[in-house]
């Protein structure tokens, strides 16, 4: 049986019963009942439904609007949709919801598509939630972090390039032996910042390329064939679509693998620190809620995660064969056994 010791636990807050009734009056009077799109990059579509649905970011955002008054079905209505990893569907899905009157759309995804959802939706508000703050600035659709000043805003997923130096960090004190990794993504070259701080732990970086879906089994390969200690995933969008299947490749091939998102390691990978998500889709509820209530989205700042997570599995570390040090083990915040 697995067991999950969990150190951090979501305090709801108590306005939920305050501020509901002023809601569904409102609602009641202007005999409109908001409707907002929750939109998926990579989630099984079936995972989103009901009222207590199995996507723990699903059930995030249910609860977080909840707390804030804000019931599916009740004064609200919460379309539940995903592209289950064809980004290219993207654009087609934000048009049809925006065909429908269309109060807010939500939306989790690699930016690789937001240009085309931003256009296909046209003045809907949109809050992004995986949004690159410069990338946003680059391509014109906000003017800062602080006021994007247009129709998106979001939460982002990035504090800065430091986090792959602390990621790389973990990966080391967890496997110390490690001197060769091998780094799957899907952009290459690898940022300055993962060359200097493997150099400054004694690691060499061995990059992999995974362009689409169906080269993980190749770059698994590869990174036996080239005698990788570990494996270290990096950025694809594509890539938490795909975790039994990373996962059954890393143990097939025997590579301790390092993740950024905890989904990978609830579903038998090794070990991953990153952004909160669950608390990320907890917090994208206030950006509705003020939205609904007359909000201008470009007059709400992209906001940085503010938590984050170092979980381990300590079944794969033993299938592995490896001991996790304590002191890293006393650090974590969820022990998966």
């Amino acid at each position: 049986m697995t067991s999950v010791m969990d150190r951090r636990t979501f305090l709801a807050g108590t306005g939920a019963v305050l501020v509901a009734a002023p809601i569904m009056a409102q609602a009641q009077q202007t005999g409109k009942t908001p409707r907002i799109a929750l939109v998926f990059a990579n989630a099984p579509e079936a995972s989103l439904a009901g009222p207590n649905p199995a996507n723990a970011y699903a059930q995030s955002f249910l609860d977080g609007m909840r707390v804030l008054g804000w019931v599916d079905g009740q004064n609200v209505t919460i379309e539940r949709r995903s592209v289950e990893g064809k980004p290219e569907r993207l654009a087609d899905l934000a048009e049809q919801l925006a065909g429908r009157p269309l109060d807010v759309m939500v939306l989790s995804s690699g930016q690789s598509p937001i240009i085309a959802v931003k256009r296909a939706i046209g003045s809907v508000p949109l809050v992004w939630l995986g949004a690159a703050p410069s990338w946003l600035v680059q391509v014109g659709l906000a003017e800062s972090m602080a006021r994007p000043g247009g129709t998106v805003t979001g939460l982002s997923y990035l504090i800065g390039p430091e986090i792959l130096a602390k990621r790389l960090q973990l990966l080391k004190e967890a496997i110390p032996r490690a001197a060769r990794v091998a780094y799957l993504t899907d952009d290459l070259p690898l940022p300055p910042v993962a060359e200097s701080a493997a150099r400054a732990l004694s690691v060499s970086l061995l990059p992999i390329k995974v362009a689409t879906p169906e080269r993980f089994d190749r770059a698994f390969a590869t990174a036996r064939e080239k005698r990788a200690d570990a494996i270290f995933m990096g950025d694809g969008w594509f890539f938490q679509g795909q975790i039994p299947r990373i996962v059954d490749l890393a143990a097939r091939e025997r590579l301790p693998t390092f993740y950024r998102d905890r989904l990978f390691v609830e579903g038998g990978g090794l070990m991953s620190y990153g952004a909160d998500w669950a608390d990320l889709f907890r917090r994208a509820p206030i950006y509705v809620d003020k939205i609904l209530r007359g909000a201008k989205p470009g007059d709400l700042p992209i906001e940085q995660p503010t938590k984050f997570q170092l979980v381990i599995n300590l079944k794969t570390a033993k299938a592995l064969g490896l001991t996790i040090p304590p002191s890293l083990l006393a650090r974590a915040d969820e022990v998966i056994q």
